[in-house]
């Protein structure tokens, strides 16, 4: 979905949504997250990009080596605009989005499963 064919609050709405459905990521936003994801909008840079900067960013903190040290929760937004960045010069496949979605889930899946343990 083009950011010229989106209102601005639904792209907000939307991009702090999937923020807030990955793993590690707080509960609520802030005001600072709604601030960046306005600029993002204002930006024009595509749901997609930023969807599937989340997606990498999340994929490579989650998927490491079990033997490299635990990352700390993310905090803020504002941690993945590097990745939105490198997604943006380097596009990557919607075909590799998808498998890392893949991955992603199955990591989830196999992590809720050690908590019912």
């Amino acid at each position: 979905m083009k950011c010229a064919t989106i209102e601005r609050e639904e792209y907000v709405s939307r991009v702090l949504s999937l923020y807030l459905g990955l793993a590690e990521t707080p509960v609520r936003s802030s005001r600072l997250d709604r601030r960046l994801a306005e600029e993002l909008y204002e930006r024009q840079i595509e749901i997609e990009e930023v969807e599937a900067a989340m997606i990498l960013a999340s994929a490579r903190r989650l998927l490491r080596s079990h033997d490299a040290p635990r990352l700390g929760p993310i905090r803020s937004l504002h941690y993945f605009l590097p990745v939105i960045d490198e997604v943006r010069s380097v596009p990557v496949s919607a075909e590799y989005i998808e498998y890392l979605r893949g991955k992603l889930a199955v990591f989830e899946e196999g992590r809720r499963s050690l908590y019912k343990a």
